[in-house]
C-alpha cells in the first residue's frame, strides 16, 4: 500500500552555491512532516535512517523529533560513512550511542545492511532522511530500499522524507544496470543518472517488488514543496550539506557521475585531495595534453585545466586514497555552466582520453574487470573504449534504456 503524503591555486573554483542571505524557494519533506504530515509519527516511537544531511530549517531532523513532546525517537540508523558522516567511502561502521541525544544508533554499513527485528522491536514507524545525489552508484538509496523490507517483516509504516535530486529531475544518461553486475553501488536496475527524487525512487522500488515482499509495505512519502523537475540544487535557495565527505559542494555532485567512474581503474578519482571528483588523473599522462584534447572536444558547461596533484592521506575524507604519495598528472573540472553538464557523457570523454594517451603496457589493466562494470552496467562500455569506438557513439549506445526508463518512472514521479 502506498500513501502519498595549472596550479590548484590558480584555477577557479566550482562555487554555485546560493548566498546565506538567500531564502529557499523549496521545502524538504522533513519541513512539511512538522507540519501538515505529523499525524504519521504523532504518539508514536520513531526510528530515523538519517546522517547529517537530514536538516530542516537548520535543525537535524533527530533533534527536532527528540525534542518534540509529541513523538519518542527510540534508535537512529546510520547509512555509509555513518549518522555524523565522517566515516571513509566504504568503512564499516559500529553500533553506537549518539552523543548528542543518548539515542542507540545502529550502523546499516557493517555488518548489517539493514535494520534486524531486534532493532526495531521497539519502533513504531520508521522514517528515512538522508540527502541522495541522483546517481545509481551511491549507495543510500540501496541503504533505503533494504531498510524498507526490514519495515514490512516488522510490520510498521515506512516513511520517507523526500529531498531534492542535486543534478535536477531531467537528465537521464547512462546504461541500465544488467543483472549480473548487483551490487551495494548498483542494487537497481537504473542508468547511471535517474532524474528522480529519493521518494519518487522509493515509489519505483517498491511497486517494481525489487525487494521481496516489500509490495506489502505501508509506504508514505512526505513530499517538498517548491521543488519542479528543471531545477538543480544551486536554484533552490538551500544551503549545501555535504552528504558524504567527498561530495563537498553542490558543483561536485554535478560532475560526480562521471568521474566517478574512474573509481573503476588505477587512475585517481582525486580522493585524498580537497576536491574530489573535480579533478583526476595518473601517473602515466600528459596532463597539459589531456586538457588539450578535452577543451577541442568542447563539451558543455565545462573547461579541462591541466593539474597535477599528490593524493594524502585526509582522515574523515580518505584515510587510504589511490596513488598515495605518488604524482598524478590530470584534469581539473571547471564548471562553467551546470544545467549544461551531461556529467556521464562527460565521464565517457574523459575515461576516452586517459585510456588513449596511456602507454601501450599500461592500457590492458586500465579497466578494472569487476569495478568498471558495476559502475558503467555492463563490460560493453570499457570494450568501446579499448576498441576506440567514438565517444560520441558510446553515448548513443544508451539511447534506448533512457527512452525504457522514461517510460518506467512515468508513474512515480511526484513533481512537475
Amino acid at each position: 500500500m502506498v500513501i502519498l503524503s595549472c596550479s590548484p591555486e590558480d584555477i577557479p573554483r566550482n562555487d554555485y552555491a546560493p548566498s546565506e542571505s538567500a531564502t529557499p524557494v523549496v521545502q524538504v519533506g522533513a519541513e512539511r512532516l512538522l507540519t501538515d504530515y505529523f499525524h504519521l509519527v504523532d504518539g508514536k516511537r520513531v526510528g530515523i535512517i538519517t546522517n547529517h544531511s537530514a536538516v530542516a530549517g537548520g535543525e537535524h531532523i533527530v533533534d527536532l523529533l527528540h525534542a518534540h513532546p509529541g513523538v519518542t525517537v527510540t534508535a537512529l540508523f546510520g547509512p555509509e560513512h555513518g549518522i555524523r558522516g565522517t566515516a571513509d567511502a566504504g568503512e564499516a561502521v559500529e553500533d553506537a550511542i549518539d552523543e548528542q541525544t543518548g539515542i542507540p544508533a545502529y550502523s546499516l554499513y557493517g555488518q548489517n545492511r539493514r535494520p534486524t527485528h531486534e532493532m526495531l522491536s521497539e519502533v513504531d514507524v520508521l522514517l528515512f532522511d538522508i540527502q541522495d545525489v541522483g546517481t545509481r552508484f551511491y549507495t543510500y538509496p540501496a541503504t533505503m530500499g533494504r531498510a524498507m523490507r526490514s519495515a514490512v517483516e516488522a510490520g510498521i509504516p515506512y516513511v520517507v522524507l523526500d529531498r531534492p535530486n542535486p543534478i535536477g529531475g531531467q537528465r537521464i544518461e547512462g546504461h541500465i544496470r544488467k543483472d549480473e553486475f548487483v551490487s551495494g553501488i548498483g542494487l537497481y536496475p537504473t542508468p547511471v543518472t535517474h532524474a528522480m527524487t529519493v521518494g519518487e525512487l522509493a515509489l519505483m522500488i517498491h511497486d517494481q517488488g525489487w525487494h521481496d515482499g516489500i509490495e506489502e509495505l505501508e509506504l508514505h512519502i512526505v513530499p517538498m514543496k517548491g521543488w519542479t523537475r528543471d531545477m538543480l540544487w544551486f536554484d533552490t535557495g538551500l544551503a549545501w550539506i555535504p552528504p558524504s565527505p567527498n561530495i563537498p559542494d553542490a558543483g561536485t555532485a554535478v560532475v560526480y557521475p562521471g568521474t566517478c567512474f574512474f573509481e573503476g581503474t588505477p587512475a585517481s578519482e582525486g580522493r585524498g585531495t580537497y576536491e574530489p571528483f573535480l579533478q583526476v588523473g595518473s601517473p602515466f599522462v600528459d596532463e597539459e595534453v589531456a586538457a588539450d584534447r578535452l577543451n577541442e572536444r568542447q563539451l558543455p558547461g565545462l573547461r579541462f585545466h591541466p593539474v597535477t596533484f599528490e593524493p594524502v592521506s585526509i582522515p574523515g575524507m580518505s584515510r587510504y586514497p589511490k596513488l598515495e604519495g605518488e604524482t598524478v598528472h590530470g584534469v581539473k573540472l571547471e564548471v562553467t555552466d551546470a544545467p549544461a553538464v551531461f556529467p556521464v557523457a562527460i565521464g565517457i570523454h574523459l575515461l576516452q582520453v586517459f585510456y588513449d594517451l596511456l602507454p601501450d603496457e599500461r592500457k590492458e589493466a586500465f579497466f578494472h574487470p569487476r569495478g568498471m562494470p558495476v559502475r558503467a552496467g555492463n563490460t560493453m562500455v570499457a570494450q568501446m573504449i579499448r576498441d576506440g569506438v567514438p565517444a560520441e557513439v558510446i553515448i548513443r549506445s544508451w539511447q534506448d534504456d533512457v527512452e525504457k526508463f522514461e517510460k518506467m518512472r512515468r508513474p512515480y514521479l511526484l513533481y512537475e
